[in-house]
Parts: C-alpha cells; sequence; structure tokens
C-alpha cells in the first residue's frame, strides 16, 4: 500500500507532467520538424515518413507523435526535434474600406505619369514631401531602365490569379493539367504556385493558390500592380511577377512547415524577394523557420520582407515571429500613415524592427477586379518589397544583404522614429535607385 507521501509524490509529478502538456502551444498532431547532422541517414524508426525540406531539415510525419517525438530525441544523429507549431488563431482582418470597380482609362499615358485610374487614391506612390515614397518622382526621374524581371513570391492567403490588374508569374516549365510533374521540382502542375494549406495522398502541396479572403490579393497589388494599362491601380514596381503561394489560412493560424515550404520553393522557382505580411507571438525556441530563410538567402540571394505586426508594442520587448528573427536577408517593416507619422498600430523596436513603409488606407487590388483600401504593417511591408523589386530590377547583381544595405541608407529620416526603428526613417524608392547606383561604384547615366 502506497503511503501518504508516496501518493502525494504521485499526484504532484501527474499534475506536473499535466500542466507541461498543457503549456505545449498548438502544434500539428502528427507532424515534426527534425534536423539531422551532416551527412547523417535517417533514424531507422518505423512509420515514419520523411520529406526534405532544405539542408539537414526535414519534415516527418507520424502516426504516433508523442512517442516518436521522444525516440527521435534519443538518436545520436538528431541535432533537434521541434513540433511543428501553429501560429497564433488571429483572423486577418478583411475590413476594406471602399470597395470600388475602376472603369478602364483609354486615354494614353503622358510621360512622367501614370494612366491607371486608381493612381489618385494611392497616396504612398506619392512624392516624400507628401509623406509617400516617391515612387511617382522617381519614375519621373529616372536614369536607369530595369535590366531584368524581379519574381517577387508573396507568402500569404493565395492571390487572385485571373485579376486584371496583376502580373502573375507562370512555371514555363509546367504543362498545365496533365497532372505530372514535368519539371521534377516535387509539385504537380504548379503553374503559378502552390497551396501548402492542401495536400494530396502523398501529402505534397497542390496548385490551388487562389485567395480565399483578400489579403494576398490586396498585397499583390502593392508590390507589382501592372502600370499604364489604363486599369486599376499602379504598383510600385515595374518589370515584376507575383508568385502567389497559400500558406496562411483566413484565421493566420499558419503551421511552420507550411511556411519553410514556402520559402524554399519560392527560392528555388527564381523568387529574389518573399513577402511575408503575417507573424505570430510566439516561437517556442525553434530555429527552422530562421534556418530556412538563413538557407534561402546563402544559397539562392532571396531577400525576406516581414511586416512587424500591429499590436502598437515594442517587439525588443515583446517578440512576433518572424520579424524578431536576426537574419541578415530579413527586412522588417513599421507602418506610417498619411500624415507621416507612424500608424497608431504599428509595432516598433529600435532593435528589431528596420524601417517603415506606408501601411495606412493603402489602395489596391482585391479578388474580381475590384479594388479597395486596407490598414497594417501588412501593407507596409508589400510596399516596401516593392521598392525593393523596382531596385533590383535595375541593379540585379546587388545581393539581398546589399539590397537590405540600400534600402536602409537611403530612407528618408523621419524625426520620430529616431530610436523607435533601427533605421529612424521611411522607404524612398527615388533615392534607393541614386544609393544603388553609388553603391556599385556606377556613375548612373541619363536616358
Amino acid at each position: 500500500m502506497k503511503t501518504l507521501a508516496a501518493k502525494l509524490l504521485a499526484a504532484s509529478l501527474l499534475l506536473a507532467s499535466l500542466v507541461a502538456q498543457a503549456e505545449i502551444a498548438p502544434h500539428s498532431p502528427n507532424r515534426l520538424i527534425v534536423k539531422l547532422q551532416n551527412g547523417a541517414t535517417l533514424p531507422a524508426i518505423q512509420g515514419l515518413k520523411w520529406k526534405n525540406l532544405f539542408g539537414d531539415v526535414y519534415s516527418v510525419t507520424t502516426n504516433s507523435l508523442d512517442n516518436d517525438f521522444e525516440q527521435l530525441q534519443r538518436e545520436p544523429q538528431v541535432v533537434y526535434v521541434e513540433h511543428d507549431y501553429y501560429g497564433t488563431k488571429n483572423k486577418i482582418s478583411n475590413k476594406i474600406l471602399e470597395i470600388s470597380v475602376i472603369q478602364e482609362n483609354k486615354g494614353g499615358v503622358t510621360p512622367g505619369t501614370f494612366n491607371d485610374p486608381g493612381f489618385s487614391k494611392q497616396w504612398a506612390l506619392q512624392n516624400a514631401k507628401q509623406y509617400g515614397m516617391s515612387v511617382l518622382g522617381a519614375y519621373q526621374n529616372r536614369r536607369t531602365t530595369p535590366k531584368e524581371q524581379i519574381v517577387v513570391a508573396v507568402v500569404d492567403t493565395g492571390v487572385d490569379i485571373n485579376h486584371e490588374d496583376l502580373p502573375i508569374w507562370k512555371n514555363e516549365k509546367e504543362i498545365p493539367g496533365n497532372k505530372i510533374d514535368d519539371d521534377n521540382n516535387g509539385y504537380i502542375d504548379d503553374i503559378n504556385g502552390i497551396n501548402t494549406l492542401v495536400r494530396d495522398a502523398q501529402g505534397r502541396a497542390t496548385m490551388d493558390n487562389r485567395d480565399a479572403h483578400s489579403h494576398g490579393t490586396h498585397v499583390s497589388g502593392s508590390i507589382g500592380a501592372i502600370q499604364n494599362n489604363g486599369k486599376g491601380v499602379v504598383g510600385v514596381a515595374e518589370k515584376v511577377k507575383i508568385m502567389g503561394i497559400r500558406t496562411v489560412p483566413n484565421d493566420s493560424d499558419e503551421l511552420d512547415v507550411d511556411v519553410i515550404e514556402a520559402f524554399i520553393y519560392a527560392a528555388k522557382n527564381g523568387a529574389r524577394i518573399i513577402n511575408c505580411s503575417f507573424g505570430k507571438a510566439h516561437n517556442e525556441g525553434g530555429m527552422a523557420v530562421s534556418e530556412a530563410i538563413d538557407f534561402i538567402g546563402k544559397n539562392y540571394n532571396v531577400l525576406v520582407v516581414v511586416a512587424a505586426g500591429n499590436s502598437s508594442q515594442d517587439i525588443d520587448r515583446t517578440p512576433t515571429y518572424p520579424a524578431s528573427f536576426t537574419n541578415d536577408n530579413l527586412l522588417v517593416v513599421a507602418s506610417t500613415s498619411s500624415s507621416g507619422g507612424m500608424s497608431y498600430f504599428s509595432n516598433f523596436g529600435a532593435a528589431g524592427v528596420d524601417i517603415a513603409a506606408p501601411g495606412s488606407n493603402i489602395y489596391s487590388s482585391i479578388p474580381n477586379n475590384r479594388y479597395g483600401n486596407m490598414s497594417g504593417t501588412s501593407m507596409a511591408s508589400p510596399n516596401t518589397a516593392g521598392v525593393a523589386a523596382e531596385v533590383l530590377s535595375h541593379f540585379p547583381e546587388l545581393s539581398a544583404v546589399e539590397l537590405k544595405e540600400v534600402l536602409m541608407r537611403s530612407a528618408v529620416k523621419v524625426g520620430g522614429f529616431q530610436g523607435r526603428i533601427v533605421s529612424g526613417a521611411r522607404v524612398d524608392l527615388q533615392m534607393a535607385l541614386e544609393s544603388a547606383g553609388s553603391a556599385l561604384g556606377r556613375q548612373i547615366p541619363q536616358i
């Protein structure tokens, strides 16, 4: 018979175990992230399905998650085992202050202007003295022409690939609808991108990346809506293609493996810039997402542009991810308003937030050939990604880190931002183009 002390000890241990279990953040019930020692063989554990994500990092599907988690931790060739954590359920705002169906403008293009009928509503593209990003000034005064078309991946709620105003990336190596992985990249019929939220029987991401919300389509228009087509709005970047990757559910509860796979897919398929207008308030100590960002920076020269978040908080004190990672090829963006100050909702951080960009009342594309206003650092991030893409199209030899440095060095200083973000400044396209030429030691010719 157990003594009272033994019973109390057993009860205490049970309670501690239950508390520990309760403290584990929500995660996939059947998927883990495992990193192996360099060159190690896969552990011989029955029932596991392994999929290489990048380098020595794998996603592992299991029917006995807790047991396999513990067994993998004991394997000598395993560096770490992580749960595949969710973000925090927080329905993405789809509050659109104004919804428009814009009539086509059939007039010609006057030099130095845009004929897109929605441009007059895009305050963020006006010149710096009006608290925008000097996009109009950059096009009026530019002295170089784009050399390369830049692919920007939008890892988000998907993209309306049939929108009249969006330049959608196409995988030219894939034959539509034949249900074959023609280019041997591991995905079937990935014509315009992938959907990591819906997987086939083999666990592969599928190809239906259409926007089930509106968030991803709005983000895409800010980056690269087609200029001077007489329709809709103006994107910041002229020579760009949008690769839509549906990874963020409408409740923004994305999984780490899905985010990693989206990053790797984008990089391997030619994206030089990835926009991430999402985030979560916890990380659980996992490093796989951060390591994936490093991997695509070093191996594919990709700049990852990330929204700082909308909680009006200092992320140096209260981290949010991926914004609070410290990767050299990660650019974290706060939001500004049309009055020039930081948006009331924007996160900030003297060490953790790099730069600011317009994010309040941003007019852009939404599904079904419509247009509307949204606000958030989700809007500031793609405005910055658009500036990055335009600069890179002129100076494609820039590395991801150099591109980040150009944007930060050339940004317009704002007194109220000093001590709140690293650069203390708002992104500026005209200045960034000038700075990029100087950084490469070029004498930029007049054209």
